[in-house]
């Protein structure tokens, strides 16, 4: 776009809204799209909305057996109001559009643009030109044309983010088609890495969780094993970053010196997300999936000897084709021998283009009900248990923004602890921000949060609710592309996908 094009978008103030499905890879995509169409003069629209919009985006997911469905059933919903409002524009990017391609045009021929997983950063492009030639303009790169973190980024908070340190995925798992839509794993080298991690720090963030498809495979690329506990390390060097995260790795890449690593770096937090998939070995074989029951529960043992305190988590596929009550009872045993601290549970459903949705032996829909709620009432047990155990002792809670929706009648705030699980706590007499850290006591555990009712016993002012305090003192309309964080993500964790998709799930 010419300096003359941006300047008549910025003079009629074209807005726009991106709507987001999936895992938070795409939740990552979604900041650098705002910060694409910001950059090319557009202003954001306001909440709620509702595709009130000048340019609507919907950045998709592929994993959900009725993803097209939905997506097809929002772009009806703003058809009419397309047709009411000349100029309007409707981009349609993420994984369905990489797999889909000239399939959406065709069922939605109001769509304008159509781009992939590879290639985010032509958004402005294609827009001016459907505009211009007044006709739909499809673009899907085959293989990735700019890595993400170098395109302008409009991140939605001030003090976490994401750091993407990879994309695409060299595994084969039958039940995901993430690498047959993002492509084989590429690195980033790692002094972008932590440029970018210096960077934020310097803009306010206080904590930062590094993203890749299976974010410990980091250095397949770079032929260097150790790249990923190096990472982690170096990530211990950066002064004013006080929490590091990661997700999702992937337990056949989890080696000691990660484990090391995590141990032995003050900063990186005693929490690991680490999919499990299923108990099974037959069905562990049939996923595809490089490891059996007794590594996996060996890689939580050897977790939990290192960092006593550690919270771990995980993704379980309940009905995969095949898996009978044998199958289904080994899952329940691991469940019990690793002490989730929360799992994300899912029914399996087909995800048309992976192997697994024409396996013999799909399950029928009752009995994988039957077996979820099982799982789920073993899970809801052990989670309870496993918070029962955080009463009484004193932590350090980062403030967040919108984690506790009753926090105004309970007069609480709410904040994650640094292993992250969810803290409602006393509101205090002194200011607190997001962003801000304070020290309490846990007086009561639910099974997916703690509360600690008694009074604050220190609140520390940081420069990551100072971050928080400048960005929401700003005009409302922002100028150019904001450094910060998305709301979405970090520290609270997304709600989960169908495993398949990056994280939390990992294939």
């Amino acid at each position: 776009m010419t300096s003359s094009d941006r300047s008549q978008a910025v003079d009629e103030k074209r807005s726009y809204e991106v709507r987001t499905y999936g895992c938070q890879m795409n939740v990552h995509d979604s900041e650098r799209l705002s910060g694409l169409l910001e950059d090319a003069g557009y202003v954001r629209a306001p909440e709620g909305s509702d595709g009130d919009a000048d340019v609507v985006v919907f950045n998709t997911c592929a994993v959900r057996e009725n993803a097209d469905n939905k997506l097809y059933g929002n772009l009806g919903r703003l058809a009419p109001m397309k047709t009411k409002r000349p100029g309007m524009q409707i981009a349609v990017g993420g994984c369905l559009a990489q797999k889909d391609r000239d399939t959406i045009v065709k069922k939605a021929p109001w769509v304008d643009v159509v781009f992939g997983t590879h290639n985010i950063g032509k958004l402005p492009v294609l827009l001016e030109r459907a505009r211009i030639q007044e006709e739909a303009q499809v673009e899907i790169a085959e293989s990735l044309e700019a890595f993400p973190s170098t395109l302008p980024t409009r991140r939605e908070s001030a003090y976490a983010a994401w750091v993407s340190i990879s994309v695409g995925c060299n595994n084969t798992c039958t039940f995901c088609i993430v690498p047959a839509l993002r492509g084989k794993e590429e690195d980033r080298r790692p002094g972008d890495i932590l440029a970018e991690v210096e960077a934020l720090v310097a803009e306010g963030v206080s904590e930062i969780t590094l993203l890749g498809q299976n974010v410990n495979a980091y250095g397949s690329d770079l032929g260097d094993r150790e790249a990923f506990s190096k990472l982690l390390r170096a990530c211990g060097e950066i002064e004013g970053l006080e929490r590091v995260r990661f997700t999702s790795p992937h337990p056949r890449d989890f080696t000691d010196d990660v484990i090391a690593a995590m141990a032995e770096t003050p900063n990186v937090m005693p929490q690991l997300h680490m999919p499990m998939q299923s108990g099974s070995d037959p069905i562990l074989k049939a996923m595809r999936r490089s490891y059996r029951q007794e590594r996996f529960l060996g890689i939580i043992e050897k977790v939990r000897a290192a960092i006593p305190h550690a919270a771990i988590s995980t993704d379980i596929i309940v009905g995969f084709p095949g898996e009978t009550e044998e199958d289904f009872q080994q899952t329940m045993h691991a469940v019990r021998e690793a002490r989730f601290a929360n799992a994300f549970t899912f029914q399996y459903s087909k995800r048309p283009g992976t192997p697994a949705a024409d396996m013999d032996g799909q399950i029928p829909k009752e009995v994988v009900q039957e077996r979820y709620m099982r799982l789920v009432a073993l899970q809801e047990e052990i989670s309870w248990d496993e918070n029962k155990k955080q009463v009484g002792r004193t932590l350090e809670v980062m403030v967040a923004e919108g984690e506790g929706r009753k926090d105004g009648a309970t007069h609480r705030l709410s904040g994650r602890a640094p292993d992250n699980r969810l803290v409602h706590f006393t509101k205090p007499e002194a200011e607190v921000r997001p962003g801000d850290v304070v020290t309490v006591d846990i007086t009561y555990a639910a099974p997916h949060h703690l509360l600690a009712e008694g009074p604050t016993l220190t609140v520390r002012r940081t420069r990551a609710g100072d971050a928080w305090e400048k960005r929401n003192a700003a005009p409302a309309e922002p100028a150019g592309v904001m450094l910060g964080i998305p709301t979405l993500g970090v520290p609270a964790p997304l709600p989960a996908v169908a495993s398949g998709c990056s994280v939390p799930a990992s294939s």
